[in-house]
């Protein structure tokens, strides 16, 4: 990893645990068992477009963030976002765009956090409609942020993107 792609991967994840930390009670949406933080998928999703590496830091991070702000359910959850991170930073590097790479990880996203809550007694009604049409929701709404975020930072960079995000 190159000194650029390190500090990018740190910015995303200084954000990612800044979300939670911060704004979790500002952003935060909690609909009992289900809650959720509005952007916070946003840096790991856009950590997707550097690397597997950085988004799999990114992910760890935002993890880390919602375990210290709203403990182990919560952290655990947001673990998953490990797994749908680095599945999209590898479909990206196989030439996915940003776009359909967002698309196909909402399911996966949404049925690791439903999956990974099971072990803490939830039943399946939370499980599955709660948790897992929340997670799928919210990610749906943090692609949109992301989107929008991503096509901001190439246009200021001056970068044509068009080919990454259709």
């Amino acid at each position: 990893m190159n000194t650029k792609t390190l500090v990018i991967g740190a910015l995303l994840t200084s954000l990612a645990l800044i979300i939670p930390l911060a704004f979790g009670g500002f952003l935060g949406v909690n609909i009992p068992p289900f809650s959720a933080t509005l952007a916070s998928h946003v840096p790991v999703m856009l950590a997707m477009t550097i690397n597997p590496l950085v988004a799999f830091m990114v992910g760890a991070g935002s993890a880390f963030g919602f375990l210290i702000k709203l403990g182990p359910i919560v952290g655990a959850r947001a673990f998953t976002h490990v797994i749908f991170a680095v599945m999209g930073a590898k479909l990206i590097q196989k030439g996915f765009s940003f776009k359909n790479v967002l698309l196909v990880t909402a399911p996966i996203h949404a049925i690791a956090e439903a999956l990974i809550v099971i072990p803490f007694g939830f039943s399946l009604y939370d499980i599955g409609m709660v948790i897992g049409v929340g997670t799928f929701l919210h990610h749906l709404v943090d692609s949109g942020i992301a989107l929008v975020v991503y096509g901001l930072l190439a246009t200021s960079m001056g970068l044509n993107l068009a080919k990454q995000v259709r």
